[in-house]
């Protein structure tokens, strides 16, 4: 049974291991927290008005790359950046108060995580 013990441990810590790990961005968000969702999404619930955030991740998305698809009505937002990702930003109003930002990134069809960050944390700096 002792010789088990580490197989069997293992087959119930590896599983728990492989899933999500929660992301804090904190200065930069102003203490924020998000996570992440799958390898190339990050997620997170703000306060800012659902208004302050469209405008900011238009502006994120401008500066950052070219536009293909935006619709103000869904809160969807595609772009690629000038690094050839794919670059996918969704705005969902929860409440009235609160407002969830989901943002994906892709670069060659592989996650590119540091720019899902990245973004992230300029739109809700930049609707601050």
């Amino acid at each position: 049974m002792k010789r088990y013990l580490p197989v069997i441990l293992a087959l119930f810590i590896l599983p728990a291991a492989c899933g999500c790990i929660p992301l804090i961005i904190g200065a930069a968000a102003g203490g924020l927290g998000a996570y992440a969702v799958s390898r190339d999404t990050i997620q997170g619930d703000s306060d800012i008005n659902f208004d302050l955030l469209w405008d900011s991740a238009m502006n994120v998305a401008r500066q950052r790359g070219t536009i293909q698809k935006d619709d103000i009505s869904i809160g969807s937002i595609e772009f690629t950046a000038a690094d050839s990702s794919k670059v996918w930003i969704r705005l969902t109003r929860l409440t009235r108060a609160t407002t969830r930002i989901r943002i994906s990134a892709r670069k060659h069809h592989f996650p590119n995580m540091e720019l899902a960050q990245d973004i992230f944390v300029k739109i809700v700096t930049g609707a601050r």
